[in-house]
């Protein structure tokens, strides 16, 4: 089966490969690609991984919507089914352990050598070339990431037979964590995408022809994917997007707009979301693999670390800033406010390990890390001076990098009426609609 697009060129139309966003759109004269593939939804520093993690229950659902056809193209039973069923998933509790979480309390030496060894990528690869990748808008996607891949790090918990290394949830958090170090933070968005939103629905519910096609090459790091879910006017809101694929004889016929398609420049294929039929809009959706082709906490904790030692040394009224106490108290706030963070997101890894409903912790978790992320960088950036909104200082980027968290993957008021929905506090018109 083939699937052809309502457009023959992808057309960039504004945004930064990798280091920021990218926009896309298709053109309106039909093309031939390649392969297909139709199975459910599945969206990907620390909260966003999370929130990743959980819009799986949302690809279960899609699979259990009553789309004959969609379950009929995964090659499923009609009705399809739930996520938690799939006997390869690499997210099993292991009988007798226990999910793994913060520095030395929780993490094993296990956890610390595979950050260490990432570390070392970071250090060597990425962080000595980021002020010239700035420069240039754009970072070498597929160098960074054959690196990545030939180290393991793409695959961290995928399947073994897919070039995986099968370990569980947890080493994968702390590899998310150990991204943070990253001093360009749209490239840690960028693998993280790669890793957890473009492929683990793949890995659960693809055929096997498009796992061999798509999933391995980009755990090898030979190919670079990105995501094809927002449009001009759905973000957030990911039900209301406008893009169509209609079946015609062996072909889909797909017509629409994408845009924040994060490497999407770069990418050798995009996981696409379109809907496929005109039933209910939570559940008329497929994710298509489309070849391209065609003719948070650890960068806080850095910023924090970085600010005590630039006010420590800048001398104001002959004393250093540090030695204000409104200035060391606020440090010590926020150094609180984080340790909060970092706990509460444990707590949300454990809950989602053990199998049980974390979406209010998630929600709350990704509201609280957006929202401290604009606290900390705004309070450091303050105490920089004007030192601190030139492009020469970290704090300046990490000021424009981190205020995404409040708006990528669910705005901070879509978490709020998650949030509410779980507290039943939400009008008794809306909630049950």
């Amino acid at each position: 089966m083939n699937f052809v697009l309502g457009g023959a060129d992808w057309r960039e139309v504004g945004g930064r490969d990798g280091l920021a966003e990218t926009c896309w759109e298709l053109s309106p004269r039909p093309a031939l690609a390649h392969s297909p593939a139709c199975w459910p939804l599945r969206c990907s520093l620390v909260t966003l991984y999370i929130m990743a993690r959980c819009w799986a229950a949302l690809a279960g659902r899609w699979l259990r919507s009553p789309d004959a056809a969609q379950a009929l193209f995964l090659g499923l039973p009609k009705g399809g089914r739930s996520f938690s069923s799939h006997p390869s998933s690499p997210e099993t509790v292991q009988e007798g352990g226990s999910p793994s979480s913060a520095d030395p309390l929780y993490y094993t030496e296990e956890h610390q050598a595979l950050r260490a060894s990432l570390r070392k990528i970071i250090d060597k690869e990425i962080n000595p070339f980021v002020d010239k990748w700035e420069e240039e808008r754009c970072f070498p996607a597929h160098h960074i990431f054959k690196i990545l891949g030939q180290a393991g790090f793409l695959g961290v918990n995928k399947a073994k037979k897919y070039g995986g290394q099968n370990l569980e949830l947890s080493h994968q958090i702390a590899v998310v964590e150990e991204l943070g170090n990253i001093t360009g933070l749209g490239i840690a968005m960028a693998i993280i995408v790669q890793t957890d939103m473009a492929t683990p629905a793949l890995e659960r519910f693809g055929a096997e022809e498009l796992k061999q096609q798509f999933l391995v090459p980009s755990i090898a790091g030979d190919f670079v994917a990105c995501l094809g879910v927002s449009e001009p006017g759905a973000g957030s809101d990911v039900a209301s997007i406008k893009t169509k694929a209609v079946l015609k004889g062996d072909d889909y016929i797909i017509n629409g707009s994408k845009m924040w398609t994060t490497s999407g420049s770069q990418a050798d294929w995009m996981c696409l979301l379109a809907n496929t039929s005109a039933g209910p809009p939570h559940f008329n959706k497929s994710l298509f693999c489309l070849p391209m082709n065609l003719a948070v906490l650890s960068p806080l904790t850095n910023i924090i670390h970085q600010t005590i030692e630039y006010a420590r040394n800048r001398i104001i009224f002959n004393k250093p800033l540090l030695d204000s106490q409104v200035v060391h108290f606020r440090l010590a706030e926020l150094a609180t406010e984080l340790e909060l963070l970092r706990s509460l997101l444990y707590r949300t890894v454990a809950q989602y390990m053990r199998g049980l409903d974390a979406t209010k912790l998630v929600s709350m978790s990704k509201l609280k890390a957006g929202r401290l992320s604009r606290e900390v960088t705004d309070s450091c950036l303050q105490y920089w001076g004007a030192m601190g909104y030139t492009d020469k200082a970290l704090v300046s980027r990490l000021f424009r990098d981190l205020r995404l968290t409040s708006i990528g993957a669910g705005a901070d008021e879509v978490m709020l009426s998650v949030i509410c929905k779980y507290m039943d506090t939400l009008p008794k018109s809306k909630s049950t609609k």
